[in-house]
């Protein structure tokens, strides 16, 4: 056996993986520089526009697409719902007047979740949204794993108030058979969102971030299903929502309950 060729052989190969590991790691190194000069020339536009935002996650994150169903509501379901007139409108949206109005003096949301998980259907799956004073309405929005369903037509609690600021009836329906549909995959981290909206027009000078929060946004709508996505949400100038796609990084645009990407 000639040892020397084998040696050398030995040589050439290190040698050749030496060169390799080095080419990786100057590629891994100029990509983190480019993303570092990227993100402060894209900083560096927000300072100069006065655009601001809160504290963003810093750590990656991974989500998944889950699949749901809108919940056909049968009558014998409703046997233990003692709170007033109910109606079925198309087997998923039930409609319930109550016998008595509850009064909303000062609006507390705490309150009324209270009310929400002791006398709805499943009513631990809602979280608060919003109370309109123009449309006398008070919305929850169903969750899943702490994430918010947003704008959902079909996992949504709405109560409707008369004129003397007391809440006469509320219109539910639920998304049930919910499933993970994916494995885990890394999201757009929020700054690259920002920049979305940046380069989008979405944010005006002077304009700022005042909340941002991870939830689900429905992606595909199926008959009898619907495939949602992870969606970051962001409230500009404590106003105004803005929706977009955390794998795709599209905008979603919100016209009632239709919706689009942008």
């Amino acid at each position: 056996m000639d040892w020397n060729k084998i040696k050398t052989i030995f040589i050439i190969t290190f040698l050749i993986l030496d060169i390799y590991l080095i080419y990786q790691y100057f590629e891994s190194r100029n990509a983190n520089q480019y993303e570092i000069m990227t993100q402060t020339s894209f900083e560096e536009k927000l300072q100069a526009d006065d655009i601001k935002y809160v504290d963003l996650p810093k750590e990656k994150i991974k989500a998944k697409y889950i699949s749901a169903t809108p919940k056909v509501f049968k009558n014998e379901e409703l046997i233990n719902l003692d709170e007033g007139e109910i109606t079925i409108h198309d087997g998923t949206t039930l409609h319930v007047t109550l016998k008595e109005p509850i009064k909303i003096n000062k609006f507390d949301s705490a309150e009324l979740t209270t009310f929400v998980k002791g006398k709805i259907i499943n009513g631990d799956q809602y979280k608060f949204w919003k109370k309109s004073e123009t449309e006398k309405t008070i919305t929850y929005y169903q969750f899943y794993k702490d994430r918010l369903f947003y704008k959902n037509k079909n996992g949504r609690l709405t109560f409707f108030l008369n004129d003397e600021n007391e809440i006469i009836s509320y219109e539910q329906t639920l998304l049930v058979d919910i499933e993970e549909i994916s494995g885990n995959e890394e999201i757009v981290p929020p700054l690259q969102a920002i920049e979305t909206l940046y380069e989008q027009q979405k944010l005006k000078p002077k304009s700022k971030i005042t909340k941002v929060e991870l939830g689900y946004y429905t992606f595909v709508q199926l008959t009898g299903s619907q495939v949602l996505t992870p969606t970051w949400r962001f409230v500009i100038n404590h106003d105004e929502d803005v929706f977009v796609n955390a794998f795709e990084g599209q905008i979603f645009q919100v016209n009632s309950d239709t919706t689009v990407l942008e």
